[in-house]
């Protein structure tokens, strides 16, 4: 059992999987997973594609199911000639609380700099939403070394997008590309390190603010290795990615984020 004043975060990112029939099934069987969990500790969100959101809001909101809606990406800007992109305040209109900010993939296929980065999770915390930003190194970077410079680099980035006193509405999810959809997840050893040197290098550019910034694991989380992983002291919670697709699966990492953090499984 972990007690910490950091409210953990179990974040599903569907990826581009899944259209609204389907997504409106999963949220439905992950909802009856649900009802026997007492989460009054742990926030639970879903990451569907802008597709899906409003299909998904419909059910949470009918249901009251303990479950926060997510974006998986979102425009800086707030209207205008950007085809392709969505808007914080279309979100916003969706119910939409939290977005994931700068994951690699938006960083590797799409051309998102660190510059970028900083901008949207600024745009984020203006609209009042949560970002839950990305940092991680490569399979090629982690064989050179240079975890930590890569670590060093993006977290002091994202931290002009993130003005002072708002380090506590702010996520940031470790996530080592090397690790995202391989199976092979870093190790505890691993995960602890780069989070504590997160909490580090927001120490040294923000002092105190530190200790209330959440930081995630994210790369192959699954219900095997998730009880391990958010027993570590820097760890806050997991970004899931395949195991969130099947509602056995993310619920029973849900289970165990409920049992680590002292809360009772099996109620009726």
């Amino acid at each position: 059992m972990r007690i910490h004043h950091r409210r953990p975060l179990i974040a599903g990112n569907w990826k581009m999987n899944l259209d609204h029939v389907a997504s409106i099934r999963l949220i439905q069987d992950l909802a009856l997973r649900l009802r026997s969990f007492d989460h009054d500790i742990v926030d639970i969100s879903v990451h569907p594609p802008f597709t899906d959101l409003r299909s998904v809001e419909g059910v949470i909101g009918a249901d009251k199911l303990p479950l926060l809606l997510g974006a998986q990406h979102c425009s800086a800007f707030d209207e205008g000639a950007y085809t392709g992109e969505v808007s914080l305040s279309m979100l916003a209109r969706l119910s939409v609380s939290l977005v994931i900010v700068g994951h690699s993939e938006r960083r590797q296929y799409f051309s998102m700099t660190d510059e970028d980065v900083a901008e949207t999770t600024l745009a984020v915390l203006k609209k009042k939403l949560t970002p839950v930003v990305c940092v991680g190194e490569s399979g090629d970077e982690r064989e050179q070394g240079l975890m930590g410079d890569v670590l060093d680099r993006q977290v002091r980035s994202l931290l002009r997008g993130v003005p002072s006193g708002l380090e506590e509405q702010t996520v940031v999810a470790y996530e080592p590309i090397w690790a995202i959809g391989t199976g092979v997840a870093a190790t505890a050893e691993d995960a602890q390190t780069a989070c504590a040197a997160i909490r580090r290098i927001v120490a040294e550019e923000r002092g105190d603010a530190a200790r209330d910034l959440r930081i995630l694991y994210g790369g192959s989380a699954k219900p095997e290795n998730a009880a391990e992983l958010l027993a570590l002291e820097d760890v806050d919670g997991l970004l899931v990615g395949g195991a969130a697709l099947d509602a056995e699966s993310f619920a029973a990492i849900i289970s165990e984020a409920v049992a680590c953090y002292g809360q009772t499984v099996g109620k009726s």
